[in-house]
């Protein structure tokens, strides 16, 4: 599903997001991103969402070969991921039902349509009965969970989540995890970004670059 073959980012003759970065994440995986701040993570995550193109190397994403593909077809690209990063953007100015249905409307889908795919992602992430509530009425951890309604109304293959439990306490974060964990379960794949130890000590597959290079890839022994 997601391919990076000896990949590198450089920004000037001596910045290096990424240096020589190769990993295969396959479909349905749920996979842990991990690394102090400035390691990387977040360009890997923009290579894949084609905001960022590589230096050097090869980034295939649901068999499109990110480096190659047309302005015009990355509108197309992300339809097919879902973004949730720490800083939701939500529209403050309108109800959360309105934002989570905002994605199906810019492409077109019937209103009608768009709310009822809305009211069941909010119902996935458990905040079905505040659909009239505004962003700024909710707590943190409950507008985390909005942003991934939001990413996931338009029926992703794939989740990318960015530093998704940054700044919550412990309860919020288990459960923006269990959200995206339960999308995982039904074959989503998910990469999670995160610098939480007590989250990798029970991860699946852990992904960890450190100074933009990979530093290991393999299986903690927990179950994600």
């Amino acid at each position: 599903m997601i391919e990076f073959q000896s990949v590198s980012k450089q920004y000037s003759t001596d910045a290096f997001a990424l240096r020589d970065v190769t990993i295969n994440i396959a479909k349905g995986e749920l996979v842990y991103l991990a690394g102090p701040s400035g390691a990387g993570k977040s360009t890997l995550m923009k290579m894949v969402a084609a905001v960022e193109r590589p230096t050097s190397g090869t980034v295939t994403v649901n068999g499109q070969d990110i480096g190659r593909i047309r302005k015009a077809g990355i509108p197309f690209l992300r339809r097919n991921l879902g973004l949730i990063f720490q800083h939701q953007r939500l529209l403050n100015d309108r109800n959360i039902l309105a934002n989570v249905m905002l994605p199906l409307l810019v492409t077109g889908a019937p209103r009608a349509q768009a709310e009822g795919r809305a009211r069941a992602a909010l119902d996935k992430v458990g905040l079905a009965d505040r659909t009239k509530a505004l962003p700024l009425e909710l707590s943190g951890g409950e507008q985390q969970r909005v942003a991934i309604a939001r990413a996931i109304v338009n029926r992703p293959q794939i989740i990318l989540a960015d530093e998704p439990t940054a700044n919550l306490d412990r309860a919020a974060a288990d459960r923006v995890l269990d959200a995206l964990r339960a999308f995982n379960a039904v074959g989503v794949t998910c990469v999670i970004s995160t610098h939480d130890e007590q989250v990798l000590d029970t991860a699946g597959r852990v992904i960890r670059l450190e100074h933009g290079m990979l530093a290991y890839a393999g299986r903690t022994g927990g179950a994600a």
